[in-house]
């Protein structure tokens, strides 16, 4: 047990696969581990390098792995995918992850910590209220259509339909519609009282933190915007420059080059959705601000 010097870890909800190996390279153990048995298993191991996918719960044990005296290193799973041989199973998983990060040229994923975390799920919370107030919103736009009922695009424009469903003495709506729809605005109202605590809760986090208030000096980033990149990247240094920082995000184009021909495409969508949104419509508004002024 005391040679073994890298430990592909296969993360799941139950039950997690150990792939060891020596400094040569020699399996040393192939091993399956019930939740419960990750930590003391890897306490009774010296300190040594162990690969994990960057996966949901995945910084979580790196954080575990890092108070146990262990090397974590986090990979995309794209990066790990090129070393699963055949079929794909659990055994093979790991033994990709174990042969994977132990190649020099591979990208790691910088291990966030519990405040980071923190605020990335109150992003996440945020975005998930908003979709569900626009499912709502888009229910009682098509509720009210079928009264005739109709009112300009906009989250803005919903007011108006809101006051329609709450005064009774308007009569272009049936009592029965209007207990139903009045259902439906008391979510809305809801949700967009969920949805302001929550900014509260971002704006409190970004003045607290020096690196999100830096970043809200840069034209069209605000405090949602600043929160978010400060939150998801962990380590700023692992970019060496603004494009590589957008082509992380999937913003720069989709290459198909070979013969000395660049081929480039639409931008690749690669990295974070979430972020990659708030960017897009930033940009947008700041664009569009500018030629209004001009």
């Amino acid at each position: 047990m005391g040679n073994i010097t890298a430990i592909g870890l296969d993360l799941a909800k139950k039950v997690f696969q150990v792939h060891a190996v020596d400094e040569a390279g020699s399996v040393i153990m192939r091993k399956q581990l019930r939740r419960g048995q990750v930590l003391a298993f890897f306490a009774g191991l010296p300190s040594c390098l162990v690969g994990l996918e960057a996966c949901a719960t995945a910084h979580h044990w790196a954080r575990e792995l890092t108070a146990l005296g262990h090397v974590p290193r986090l990979m995309p799973p794209a990066y790990v995918k090129a070393y699963v041989r055949r079929n794909k199973n659990d055994v093979a998983d790991a033994e990709a992850i174990c042969e994977a990060v132990r190649r020099p040229s591979m990208r790691f994923v910088p291990i966030k910590t519990t405040e980071q975390q923190s605020a990335l799920m109150i992003h996440r919370a945020r975005d998930l209220l908003i979709r569900q107030r626009t499912m709502l919103v888009n229910a009682l736009r098509g509720h009210l259509a079928e009264f005739g009922l109709i009112e300009a695009q906009g989250l803005h424009k919903v007011a108006k339909l809101i006051a329609i469903v709450l005064d009774e003495e308007d009569r272009r709506i049936s009592d029965i519609a209007r207990q139903v729809l009045t259902v439906i605005v008391s979510q809305i109202e809801d949700t967009q009282t969920r949805i302001a605590g929550l900014e509260k809760q971002i704006l409190a986090w970004h003045k607290n933190n020096p690196v999100s208030q830096r970043l809200a000096t840069v034209p069209g980033i605000g405090p949602i915007i600043a929160t978010a990149i400060a939150a998801t990247v962990a380590d700023p240094k692992t970019f060496c420059s603004g494009r590589e920082f957008a082509a992380w995000l999937g913003l720069v184009p989709r290459q198909n080059s070979t013969g000395g021909k660049a081929r480039l495409g639409r931008i690749s969508k690669r990295g974070d959705s979430y972020l990659r949104r708030l960017l897009v419509n930033s940009a947008q508004d700041t664009y569009r601000n500018a030629a209004l002024a001009a």
